[in-house]
């Protein structure tokens, strides 16, 4: 038996890219899962097939950036399924641009979501894990957590924070397992929403060597494997051929 299996899993930002990913994995090796995001209709897709081959899942809309919402996304996951063994704080937003643009409205974005949506996140199921004794908290952060280029400051800058939290996490509460997950490049939507042309194009050049979403839905899955005393604290995924 997989000691994946049997484990209740909530996931955020899981309506494309590494969420997805994620959840299609972890709902194939037995978890039963727990989707959030957005975009809903995508959401009921995912579910959908995941029930189809046989696996377990629910799916529910959740803004990472408001706490109450969050909230909301995780007492459902209890009251479907009884309990949150692990959340994976998956969901970011990356509109690159260069530092004098200015672009004051998407840096906040950036920090509402990469920061507060995480903060969110653990403020939801620490209590629960707590009172247990027991949950794993898996932050994805990204491999700009540890190199900064042009036009990434403020993103970068959103996942150092990320890197911080999680670390400062697992120093405080040795009853539990927290583990950082640093994707390189990902063909993902992630990036979508920049609005600077030469950003744009920078990212455009980086995804020339990028690896598809399931290569990190297996490192999160080889985390979650894990047994009870084996914590994975930090997996940096790069492409091979990846300068960053």
């Amino acid at each position: 038996m997989s000691s994946i299996e049997g484990k209740v899993i909530a996931i955020t930002g899981a309506s494309s890219g590494i969420g997805e990913a994620t959840a299609k994995l972890l709902a194939a090796r037995g978890a039963k899962v727990v989707v959030g995001a957005r975009r809903t209709d995508r959401l009921k897709s995912l579910v959908d097939g995941i029930v189809a081959e046989g696996g377990a899942a629910k799916a529910r809309a959740v803004d990472v950036a408001n706490r109450q919402d969050v909230r909301s996304f995780i007492d459902f996951a209890r009251a479907e399924f009884g309990r949150v063994d692990v959340i994976v704080n998956n969901a970011g937003v990356m509109p690159l641009s260069p530092m004098a643009e200015l672009k004051v409205d998407e840096w906040d974005r950036m920090i509402d979501v990469n920061i507060r949506g995480v903060l969110n996140g653990v403020a939801a199921v620490l209590p629960e894990m707590k009172a247990r004794g027991s949950g794993q908290i898996v932050n994805v952060a990204s491999i700009g957590a540890h190199v900064v280029v042009p036009t990434g400051a403020v993103y970068c800058a959103t996942k150092y924070a990320v890197w911080a939290i999680s670390e400062g996490l697992r120093q405080e509460n040795p009853d539990l397992r927290v583990t950082i997950i640093s994707p390189g490049v990902v063909a993902t939507e992630l990036g979508d929403d920049i609005s600077d042309a030469n950003a744009k194009e920078f990212l455009t050049g980086l995804r020339k060597a990028a690896f598809t979403p399931d290569a990190i839905a297996r490192a999160i899955a080889y985390a979650v494997e894990q047994p009870d005393d084996v914590d994975v604290n930090e997996i940096i995924v790069r492409p091979t051929t990846s300068q960053f």
